[in-house]
């Protein structure tokens, strides 16, 4: 049996360890003949595999009982998993619309590659963890790295497609089924953190039409040099104002739609590889684009951001508007005018129970220990102190951490349980098209 304990590399935890503590009992010294124990399709599952998945699950933090037939049954939960996977696998398999590109498996491994790599001072200590994983090389690491990436790629693009097609809508579970998860997850949840509810109105400091002629003249400028052939990565470090993405040349990775505004997503997903685009305006700035690979509903690519300067005078007039917010507001005004006519679109207007541990840096401190419900100072957030935006901001209650209620987690419970009974009746389907054997 190898246990390939590599994913516990990615959480900076020792393979040895696990393996300590995968090895008790009888999966210390079982060492069973292989034998096949299911067959999907065409295609076998080992018991050897079943063990290795059942390590990696222990590891991980699964509980796995010490009498044997617990044991017995946590490898029948795993090897149905197991099953549920291939059959997932082999239909997107048999899609022809659904394509996982070597190109963009390697680029995943490779990242997850060098985030592993970066967590061991040296290359000795590197390689002695893939060792204590048991494997014999980084090249065989890579490979086995490949296989899990393009199965759960596969998996993950089937369903996304069902649901984009309506063939896979949430089945709403009953009450009776949602009150039994509870009951048999509660000892699980953790507790309730310290939270608050708040409304917020944010006016933000916006440059004024000239730094905007400025910004997109340099913009324009850009896409020449770019398409006349400059470095895409060079251009971004030197002038793009996106801090995250600038040192990495602008790279965005791969995304989907959705996590990028909308102005952003529609140029994004109808260019083709290579091509610069014009300039994009959007909330940020100017953005030229580049897109270096398609795939089926996500793009790989990158950016230079050109932000407009924000004048002084532009964010004194910012803060004098959100100092009028504030007071009308204290004079009762109605809320949700002010946000419509002053407020941030890009910016949440009430924020139900976000966890203390969860405010940004500005709000922690603006806000502190303070617990009575009301109208507070406004104060000023923003990782760029040239464009800062002005906080208009009511308190609205504070939550101490406690034991959380089911009344705490229905929503969340009937939202996962729609999609997992969803899945399950689709894999049911599955199993009538497809030679399931699961032997005992």
């Amino acid at each position: 049996m190898r246990a390939r304990a590599i994913p516990l590399l990615a959480l900076g935890l020792s393979a040895a360890g696990a393996r300590g503590v995968a090895g008790q009992g009888e999966l210390a010294s079982a060492r069973p003949v292989d034998r096949i124990v299911a067959i999907v399709g065409s295609k076998p599952i080992l018991a050897s595999q079943v063990e290795e998945q059942l390590v990696l699950a222990q590891a991980q933090g699964l509980k796995i009982p010490t009498d044997s037939a617990g044991r017995d049954a946590a490898r029948r939960q795993v090897l149905r998993q197991m099953v549920d996977e291939e059959l997932l696998v082999q239909q997107a398999e048999r899609d022809t619309t659904i394509k996982v590109t070597d190109q963009e498996v390697q680029d995943q491994v490779e990242q997850t590659v060098q985030n592993v790599r970066k967590q061991f001072s040296s290359t000795s200590d590197f390689q002695a963890q893939l060792r204590a994983a048991q494997f014999f090389s980084e090249e065989e690491w890579r490979r086995w790295l490949a296989d899990q990436q393009r199965r759960s790629s596969l998996q993950q693009r089937l369903l996304d497609q069902l649901r984009q097609k309506g063939k896979l809508r949430p089945i709403p579970p009953t009450a009776a089924q949602m009150r039994r998860f509870w009951e048999e997850n509660r000892a699980q949840q953790p507790k309730r953190p310290a939270a608050i509810s708040f409304r917020q109105i944010v006016v933000t400091a916006q440059a004024d039409s000239g730094a905007k002629a400025r910004a997109r003249q340099l913009a324009e400028s850009l896409v020449v040099v770019l398409r006349h052939g400059a470095s895409f990565a060079d251009v971004a470090k030197r002038y793009s104002a996106d801090s995250t993405s600038r040192e990495q040349g602008g790279e965005l990775g791969w995304f989907r739609r959705g996590p990028m505004v909308k102005q952003f997503e529609d140029v994004a997903f109808r260019m083709r590889p290579g091509e610069i685009s014009d300039p994009v305006e959007t909330e940020f700035g100017y953005h030229i684009i580049q897109v270096e690979r398609v795939q089926p509903a996500e793009v790989l690519a990158r950016h230079v951001l050109i932000m407009p300067e924000v004048s002084t005078a532009q964010i004194a007039l910012a803060r004098r508007l959100a100092d009028s917010v504030h007071d009308a507001l204290r004079a009762g005004a109605a809320f949700d005018t002010l946000a419509r006519r002053y407020g941030d679109p890009a910016e949440g207007k009430v924020v139900p129970e976000l966890p203390v541990s969860e405010l940004p840096p500005d709000y922690a401190r603006a806000i502190g220990g303070d617990t009575v419900p009301g109208l507070k100072s406004v104060f000023a957030v923003g990782v760029d102190s040239r464009r800062p935006k002005f906080v208009v901001f009511e308190l609205m209650k504070r939550l101490p951490e406690g034991e959380l209620t089911f009344d705490d987690v229905k929503d969340r419970i009937r939202e996962n349980m729609g999609q997992q009974l969803a899945v399950q009746h689709y894999l049911e389907i599955l199993r009538r098209t497809t030679y399931v054997d699961i032997r005992p």
